[in-house]
């Protein structure tokens, strides 16, 4: 069993690997994996894991201060869409995706026969979001543009399939998803951008402008539009594939790649597919992907997949951007928490240093939790995830993971996200003043983090998407059989008091799946949120105890107090808000909890009887 970590050898979050400082994270990746995959993956995590850690992480400090800039024009009033890249950006993007971030679980990597599971992606996302989740986004983008190439695309996508899915840098584009304008927001029905057969050129043109895109100048983006005669709604949009440049005037057969641009510099006016990139919006955070308005003015498309059924095309990219984004609040928690913990162990105030008083030992105590409770969620539901994708591949079904995941991807993004900013923010409180400052990253990661709750939906947003999962994909079945499971495998005497209490609560969340079921649609949409919330807590709740019960049975006590801390954090009704009980578990769990220290299974049962 390793032994636990002292943060006081650490003077920041910086130059160290946070594959080997993230224990919750490896043990996740190990419960989700199948063997050979942890096999072949576990180095290349560490490898990964120390190059975010000491290269991108220092590289992401500086395009902070330094990021893209747009040029639509060149010096003849020629529009040329250039978008300028500090330097460490493309060293970034070189560590990142010739590490096979996306390439790997779309193609066989070296040492395989077949790709890596989604999760795979997601779990290299949460370990690049540790140093920049702005940079996250267009890895994410990419990997879901080559999802719904990989299901929808034909002949014609093939070349930017095999683009977006390079290991080669200089053989490589990125992806995008253009969805909102500025009428419609998330209302996705409202699109106004249309789509046009030109007989002359064989192709489709787009026109219209997207109000908010970022990565706006991958060399594959996907966007929705709506053809002639097509139906009002959702129902009548269709997905087209929209290059950065035109293929036909900039000469080459495929997709213009990062080495061809960086080789050849701006496009030339004839290249230069009939679209403005308008400008970059000025915003809070996630820096280093460049966000702005792009007006089509007949732009060259390829239509992806059967007409008029777009929304649902981009509904499958959609569930893996939202597990992204969760993967990336995860990154988020687990890099302020790392911070903090550093922080405390370092900071004297009162001639101690500040993790020795009980204050900060309860929250450093509670930011862990979260973490483990955001990280075992949402890797549940990228097994889930690699479960489906897998089966697809081998030509079978695997309908009750994707029931499943259906219900638990739209609760993973809503409630990490919240948790991502609620993190960040007390990381920066942590650390005083220096935490508000540039100078320190905290300040950097709340800025991040704030779009979190914003991207790929909102929590509103999100919470409807539960009510469909439940209505059309009958998701209660298998939630109610999966929370079954777990529980009924709990049997060990230090967990009996926690998994009583989620037992009730679980009969209780049934009775509200029941309730709802039953009611108007307003008043569904009113308990909406409420009820995302109380899936994850319960769901959550089982997740921690079934890791408890096996790590207990091979001597490890520390997810129990993990699991009996959230439980009595999120589940438990206290009496007098607790102050009355006597409750010193904070104090007791700290070392366990916080800093990974062994604890035998015994004292975990002295812990939570006290």
């Amino acid at each position: 069993m390793d032994e636990g970590i002292d943060y006081a050898e650490f003077s920041d979050g910086r130059d160290v690997n946070y594959w080997t400082l993230d224990r919750t994270l490896r043990r996740e990746v190990r419960r989700v994996y199948t063997d050979d995959e942890f096999t072949w993956a576990e180095s290349r995590l560490a490898d990964f894991g120390g190059t975010v850690g000491h290269t991108i992480a220092a590289n992401a400090d500086d395009i902070d201060d330094h990021g893209p800039e747009l040029e639509p024009y060149d010096r003849d009033g020629e529009v040329q869409n250039l978008v300028r890249y500090p330097e460490r950006q493309y060293e970034n993007e070189r560590l990142a995706y010739g590490r096979g971030i996306v390439a790997d679980a779309f193609e066989a990597p070296p040492g395989r026969d077949e790709p890596m599971g989604l999760a795979h992606n997601l779990a290299m996302q949460c370990l690049l979001s540790y140093a920049d989740p702005g940079f996250d986004c267009p890895v994410a983008m990419t990997a879901g543009a080559a999802l719904v190439l990989e299901k929808f695309g034909g002949d014609e996508h093939a070349l930017f399939y095999e683009a977006l899915t390079s290991r080669e840098y200089g053989g490589l584009i990125e992806g995008a998803m253009f969805l909102t304008e500025k009428q419609g927001g998330s209302d996705v029905g409202a699109n106004e951008t249309r789509a046009e057969w030109d007989d002359g050129a064989g192709c489709w043109r787009l026109f219209g402008e997207k109000w908010f895109c970022s990565n706006i100048d991958a060399e594959g983006t996907l966007a929705l539009a709506r053809t002639a005669d097509a139906p009002d709604g959702t129902a009548g949009l269709s997905m087209f594939l929209v290059p950065h440049a035109d293929p036909d005037r900039s000469g080459q057969d495929g997709p213009l790649t990062k080495g061809q641009r960086l080789e050849d510099g701006p496009l030339s006016p004839e290249s230069v597919n009939d679209q403005l990139y308008r400008r970059l919006k000025d915003k809070l955070g996630t820096i280093s992907v460049p966000t702005g308005e792009v007006e089509f003015t007949g732009a060259k498309a390829f239509l992806v997949g059967e007409a008029e059924n777009g929304f649902r095309q981009m509904a499958e990219m959609l569930n893996l951007e939202r597990l992204s984004n969760a993967a990336a609040s995860c990154g988020i928690i687990g890099r302020v928490l790392l911070e903090s913990k550093i922080y405390a162990a370092n900071r004297e105030a009162f001639g101690e240093t500040i993790d020795r008083y009980p204050l900060m030992r309860a929250d450093l105590v509670d930011m862990a939790v979260t973490h483990e409770a955001a990280t075992t969620y949402v890797f549940e539901a990228a097994r889930l995830l690699s479960e489906r994708e897998r089966a697809e591949r081998a030509g079978e079904t695997a309908d009750d993971a994707y029931r499943l995941m259906r219900l638990l991807i739209p609760i993973a993004k809503a409630r990490t996200a919240r948790m991502a900013v609620e993190t960040a923010s007390y990381g920066m409180e942590i650390h005083g003043g220096n935490g508000y400052v540039n100078d320190f990253v905290t300040n950097r990661l709340l800025r991040d983090a704030q779009v979190l709750p914003i991207w790929e939906g909102t929590e509103n947003v999100l919470s409807l998407d539960v009510l469909r999962a439940l209505e059309r994909e009958e998701a209660h079945e298998p939630l109610r059989d999966a929370i079954e499971k777990r529980l009924d495998g709990v049997s060990h005497p230090a967990l009996a008091d926690t998994a009583e209490t989620v037992e009730a609560e679980f009969r209780d969340l049934e009775t509200a799946l029941v309730t709802l079921a039953g009611e108007d649609a307003e008043y569904a949409q009113l308990s909406a949120k409420r009820l995302a919330h109380y899936v994850f807590d319960v769901f959550t709740a089982a997740l921690l105890l079934e890791n408890a019960q096996r790590e207990l049975e091979a001597g490890n006590g520390r997810p129990a107090l993990v699991a009996q801390r959230f439980v009595s954090t999120e589940l438990e009704a206290r009496e007098a808000r607790g102050i009355t009980s006597g409750d010193r578990f904070a104090l007791e769990a700290y070392d366990p909890i916080v800093r990974y220290e062994p604890i035998d299974p015994d004292r975990v049962r002295e812990i939570t009887a006290e």
